[in-house]
């Protein structure tokens, strides 16, 4: 068995399914062996991709997603995808190639500090130096991606511990005896064949073992108490649960099945969203600030007080806080909790739930009242879907389409501003464990990668891809991946000419456009380029047919392009954060 091999043995003992990749000498063995195990290595056009993909595998399995890239421009390629997964606390692992360990730092291809690149961007970064080293590297990646706070972890290998000694050997020069005369070249050839036994010593006696379970982080049984003391005296409860709480993937429907027992109304953000269903009587959507200001009593349920909740502004100033997360950083960010618990949110709340079981006839109001506004905002919505636009179709009734077309088993993949945004506040997931985004640190560029991950864990779901324009760009060529690997994908692409979300700011502020106008490119062209299908809509009357012509060729496998004309609106003015 060579690196490569032992390596493969350790993905197919911790149910790795996919192998996500862009080709490189440096980890050749990696996915040859692989794929020989049984493992499907699944090729893109960008490692940011196969990062983005392994991440969306991380979200919908709970088991941490792997992608494999090659040495120095591989690994920098990945930064941005690496960096999004550790701050939505996805469990990863990423293997990366490295220069021969006896060149390092002699000028060889791709040859970088690669280690002190990824460490602030990783939870741990792990370095082999042996052939012995891999399988204990590598079974310890998984497991640190696991625990505590999830997140992605590094591992670097070396290629000359990926070969077989006999290849190693030749690359290095070392023959197995030398007659040579001078004093120089015997020294020489006795220092590369001593370090060749070296890096092969042991590593037949380490063997692959089963991944050990991971338990999430337990509640304090006195924090559970209060935190009910709290809930059962409040008058004006709310319940915030952010993707944190989902890290648990098995555990989703017990969750949703926690709130019910609870009874506050919930509002679902990231991950969460589609928990409950798109019509549960508990599930609150619109008007999220307007609750959190008169709430007495609000639960963060694996959500921090950032710039999401306006570093905790939203909520008001006389509420008692419930922080639950796996982070104690998180836990004080910006707002000092009434009870802080260093806790998975999802078991917090498992645990809460019996012990305030029916919710009081006084919410019956709060329930109401947070019922009528989100009534009067969808009336508001509707007469704003209902305004025509002067070029192209408007975009909340192109999301009003896509929400009524969606089937009960369905995931939507979100990557873009000002379309994608406005699609949040109409379209609706049917199902925990349906809707992707990028999180908190708002990367454009995930949805291909996603989209790609989300088809192969559901193959037997509609997998929607919600592009801007601009979003669109950066990974638009895996339009070829999905062709050559069969996923079918339908990506709807939101093209309104421009960067709009920062274009309405700018323009307003500094009465310049400077770098916000795109063109009406053709999308849908350039998806025919690579193979998929294209389509275009001009005018409302093309929604229907597009969308339903879009689901048909899905269904045979191939994926599909709509490329959607917007008309510009208002709907989403002064909505920059920072």
């Amino acid at each position: 068995m060579n690196g490569g091999e032992r390596i493969a043995e350790v993905l197919g003992r911790q149910g790795v399914r996919f192998l996500f990749t862009l080709c490189g000498g440096h980890i050749s063995p990696i996915l040859v062996a692989a794929r020989r195990r049984g493992v499907r290595v699944v090729d893109v056009r960008h490692e940011a991709s196969a990062v983005f993909a392994a991440d969306a595998v991380a979200r919908l399995t709970g088991v941490p997603g792997v992608a494999a890239v090659t040495a120095g421009p591989g690994l920098t390629n990945t930064l941005t995808a690496v960096k999004n997964a550790q701050l939505a606390q996805s469990p990863l692992v990423l293997l990366g190639g490295a220069t021969a360990t006896i060149l390092r730092g002699r000028g060889a291809l791709q040859d970088i500090d690669q280690r002190a690149l990824m460490a602030p961007h990783v939870k741990r970064v792990l370095t082999t130096r042996r052939v012995r080293d891999l399988v204990p590297a590598v079974e310890e990646a998984f497991l640190e991606a696991r625990r505590g706070v999830p997140g992605p972890v590094f591992v670097e290998c070396p290629v000359d511990l990926l070969y077989d000694a006999e290849t190693v050997r030749r690359w290095y020069g070392a023959k197995s005896g030398s007659d040579s005369r001078r004093l120089g070249e015997r020294a020489r050839q006795w220092y590369l064949r001593r370090h060749v036994r070296r890096l092969f010593a042991g590593a037949e006696a380490v063997s692959v073992s089963d991944p050990p379970r991971v338990v999430p982080p337990d509640s304090d049984r006195d924090d559970v108490a209060r935190a009910a003391r709290l809930l059962r005296r409040a008058e004006r409860p709310v319940i915030l649960v952010g993707s944190q709480a989902l890290l648990s993937v098995a555990e989703a429907g017990a969750l949703a099945r926690a709130l019910e027992v609870i009874g506050a109304p919930v509002y679902l953000s990231g991950m969460a969203r589609g928990l409950l269903g798109a019509e549960h009587p508990l599930l609150r959507r619109q008007r999220r600030k307007e609750a959190l200001r008169e709430a007495d009593l609000v639960i963060l349920a694996g959500t921090p007080c950032d710039f999401r909740l306006d570093y905790g502004r939203h909520i008001g100033r006389g509420a008692d806080i419930v922080a639950l997360n796996r982070s104690a950083d998180a836990l004080g960010r910006n707002r000092t909790p009434t009870l802080g618990a260093e806790t998975a949110p999802e078991v917090f709340l498992r645990a809460l739930a019996p012990q305030v079981e029916g919710a009081p006839s006084r919410w019956a109001a709060w329930l109401e009242r947070l019922r009528e506004r989100e009534v009067e905002r969808e009336r508001e919505i509707d007469a704003q879907t209902a305004a025509g636009g002067s070029d192209g179709v408007n975009p909340l009734a192109l999301c009003r389409a896509i929400d009524a077309a969606l089937p009960d088993d369905s995931v939507l993949v979100a990557d873009g501003g000002d379309f994608v945004a406005t699609a949040s506040y109409v379209v609706r997931p049917r199902r925990p464990l349906s809707w992707l985004d990028p999180g908190v640190f708002g990367t454009l560029g995930v949805g291909a990668g996603f989209a790609l991950g989300a088809a192969l864990c559901r193959p037997e779901a509609e997998v929607w891809l919600l592009y801007g324009d601009g979003a669109a760009g950066y990974s638009l060529a895996e339009m070829d991946t999905f062709v050559r690997h069969g996923i079918g994908v339908i990506a709807v692409v939101g093209n309104d000419a421009g960067w709009t979300q920062i274009a309405r700011d700018q323009v307003e502020i500094l009465k310049d456009d400077v770098g916000t106008v795109l063109a009406r490119t053709d999308y849908e062209r350039v998806a025919e380029g690579f193979g998929a299908a294209g389509l275009r809509i001009e005018k409302p009357a093309d929604i229907a047919p597009a969308l339903s012509e879009a689901r048909r060729l899905v269904r045979a496998r191939r994926p599909v392009l709509v490329n959607a004309w917007l008309a510009k609106t208002e709907f989403r003015k002064g909505s920059m954060s920072i």
